[in-house]
């Protein structure tokens, strides 16, 4: 039987954070994934997504102790480009850039591949003594008691904590122990998710091209073997992002463009394709007896805006700051009455929020797209509603 202040169920991105973090601030933190993390992207299985962390997303990582790893790795985030190409032809129709100079003098965010942040993160819990990262064995159970929580792992050990974080992504174990329900909408959609090389550079600029399906999103990457790089997230119905992932390299190369609207150029995959189903979710609660739920065990979005981590690192930040305020209530039900008040409400808004822009992102009927056209348009003509919105994408609060 071991003694910790935190166990941590999940290594993902979210959870391998929240250990850093906490065991930074100084608590002593156990954390475990039934996977071990994999750190390099040949390696078979590799997540070859990326993530953009918002302003406020690296505020908190250099809190934890990441930045100082993470940003010679990340490309900016200068420019957040909208493209309706919803006419009778996949052409650009309307494009308005939202500038973070508009707002800030830093950039929106920072973007970085998720096997490299699963690699730098490792690297900085080995440094931590208090921070116990148990690769390769799950959460089994968990009892809890007004004191404290026993949790068993899948390996047999068990240990007591004043705190269990669920960071275990949508299908929690930790939120099912906790008897907690969430509540899922599924839109027909997938994911296409992959890299490719282009002929413009992309000058620091993300681009999302509205068409039907869902957006067809462009992220700036590093150059790959000299050529400018984006990461793309395609998003489509489910029976057509199947086709498009079956596709030949050149079938491919030629569709990936044409969706593009050819804002880059020519389009070349520079790695495999991955396949990712849509949902929007959110847990009924956040907590339970000294358990809390963060990240996508608490709520799951659209890849839309950035918003998903981003989210996610707030609900730590929140944590974090209640645990700290509060050392000897770690756990208790005043910290975790008061993580659930900080958070539910722009949990809500947000997740409703996207769910709307999904939608919009989605439309077939050349109506619908037009009206959303103008939408973008008249946004963009309204200055102040413009920066305000662009404040609110980057965890502002109303």
């Amino acid at each position: 039987m071991t003694d910790v202040d935190i166990f941590i169920s999940g290594g993902g991105v979210a959870g391998l954070t929240a250990a850093a973090a906490f065991g930074a601030a100084g608590f002593s933190v156990v954390i475990a994934d039934p996977a071990p993390p994999i750190t390099d992207a040949s390696t078979e299985g590799a997540d070859l997504r990326t993530t953009a962390f918002l302003q406020p997303a690296r505020d908190f990582l250099d809190r934890a102790g990441l930045w100082p790893r993470l940003v010679a790795h990340a490309t900016p985030l200068q420019v957040m480009r909208i493209v309706d190409a919803g006419g009778a032809e996949p052409i650009p129709r309307v494009t308005k850039d939202f500038n973070a100079a508009d707002i800030s003098d830093l950039p929106f965010g920072w973007n970085l591949p998720n096997w490299l942040l699963r690699r730098e993160m490792v690297a900085r819990i080995a440094e931590l003594p208090n921070v116990d990262f148990r690769s390769g064995v799950g959460f089994k159970s968990m009892l809890t008691r007004t004191a404290h929580a026993r949790v068993t792992l899948t390996d047999g050990t068990s240990l007591t904590t004043r705190l269990v974080i669920g960071a275990d992504g949508r299908g929690s174990p930790v939120r099912q122990a906790a008897g907690i329900d969430a509540q899922t909408t599924r839109y027909g959609q997938k994911a296409v998710t992959f890299a490719v090389t282009h002929a413009a550079p992309h000058d620091n600029i993300s681009t999302e091209v509205h068409r039907s399906g869902g957006p067809f999103t462009l992220v700036p990457l590093p150059d790959h073997e000299g050529k400018p790089c984006s990461a793309v997230v395609w998003m489509e119905d489910g029976a057509e992002a199947t086709r498009l992932a079956a596709l030949s390299e050149d079938d491919f190369n030629a569709e990936a463009t044409a969706r593009s609207a050819g804002v880059n150029g020519d389009l070349t995959l520079a790695s495999r394709r991955m396949v990712w189903p849509i949902i929007s979710q959110t847990a009924d609660a956040l907590t339970a007896e000294r358990t809390a739920l963060v990240a996508e065990a608490a709520h799951v979005m659209p890849p839309i805006g950035a918003q998903g981590l981003n989210m996610s690192l707030a609900d730590l930040a929140a944590l974090l700051d209640l645990a700290e305020a509060d050392r000897d209530g770690l756990g208790g039900t005043a910290m975790l009455d008061a993580y659930a008040r900080k958070r539910h409400t722009d949990i809500r808004l947000r997740v409703k929020g996207i769910d709307l822009l999904n939608r919009a992102s989605q439309a077939e009927n050349p109506l619908l797209r037009d009206l959303r056209a103008k939408g973008v348009e008249a946004l963009y003509g309204l200055t102040p509603l413009r920066k305000q919105i662009m404040k609110l994408g980057l965890g502002a609060k109303g």
